[in-house]
């Protein structure tokens, strides 16, 4: 068994640039479907949030990292001044999300905002080398970390915004299987660290995709995130889609997509294990 993050594979597959392009195109797509309606739409996977919110959040990670790699930096960015975002008043006093109206619907103009910074990072993608060195929140301090992590949260908050306006389409099949992944890898032990989650008491979990062949063991032990086979013994099993076993790990409500074997109680435990952000 091996510690989550320490060698797995990276997916290599998988087109992250063109993925990144193909999701933010379809979120500002559904952006602009909110724009039309009379009324601030909520997004019902981001408590507390509307559809404003999701975008002014994805649209400042964005400008963070084209940041990042724009400049190569080794560090993260300084707070304080966030006049290079170029956010108007009053949407810059919107930030954090959930401070967007909830009246009225998301301004059009904030749409034009994100778009633009969605096409500069992804020039900056495909202009640059994924090994090259930038700084992140992980250990792979890569541009090509960068490619994976925005093109999976783009394909989960693309979700989101399609669940607010009407009926989402599922993730690509194969980024979700390494969404799946690289949440066990990267996600799962950020999270537990960050949120200083309780030590694991032998839980052992398996995912197993029902539209393809992968499976995926996880065993909380202590503090570590520990992979393994998904032969053997479980406390529970989760099947479904790949699609849906990575929103679930995104806490997405799909649960009613899932089929549970085992301890059922331990759904709502694996969100204690691995805290939210």
């Amino acid at each position: 068994m091996e510690t989550a993050g320490s060698s797995a594979e990276k997916g290599v597959a998988v087109e992250y640039v063109r993925h990144f392009g193909r999701e933010v195109a379809a979120l500002e797509e559904a952006g602009r479907e909110a724009a039309c309606s009379h009324a601030a739409l909520v997004v019902p996977s981001c408590p507390g949030w509307v559809v404003t919110d999701l975008v002014l959040h994805l649209g400042f990670v964005h400008r963070v990292v084209a940041r990042v790699i724009g400049e190569r930096m080794q560090q993260p960015p300084a707070e304080g001044d966030r006049s290079w975002l170029g956010l108007p008043s009053p949407w810059r006093d919107w930030l954090p999300p959930g401070r967007a109206p909830q009246q009225s619907p998301v301004p059009a103009a904030l749409l034009d905002w994100f778009q633009g910074g969605a096409a500069t990072l992804g020039e900056l993608f495909r202009a640059a080398d994924p090994g090259e060195r930038v700084w992140t929140w992980s250990a792979d301090h890569s541009v090509g970390f960068w490619q994976r992590m925005q093109a999976i949260e783009a394909a989960v908050h693309r979700w989101d915004a399609q669940n607010a306006v009407s009926a989402a389409e599922p993730l690509d099949a194969a980024l979700a299987v390494d969404a799946v992944a690289q949440t066990f890898e990267v996600m799962a032990p950020m999270r537990r660290a960050v949120a200083k989650a309780p030590p694991g008491q032998g839980e052992r979990f398996v995912f197993r995709r029902t539209d393809g062949p992968q499976a995926w063991a996880v065993h909380f032990d202590g503090d570590p995130v520990l992979l393994g086979s998904a032969q053997g013994s479980y406390d529970i099993q989760i099947s479904g889609t790949a699609s849906d076993l990575a929103l679930f790990l995104w806490q997405r409500d799909v649960t009613g997509s899932l089929e549970v074997r085992g301890d059922s109680s331990l759904l709502s435990r694996y969100f204690a294990l691995v805290p939210p952000l």
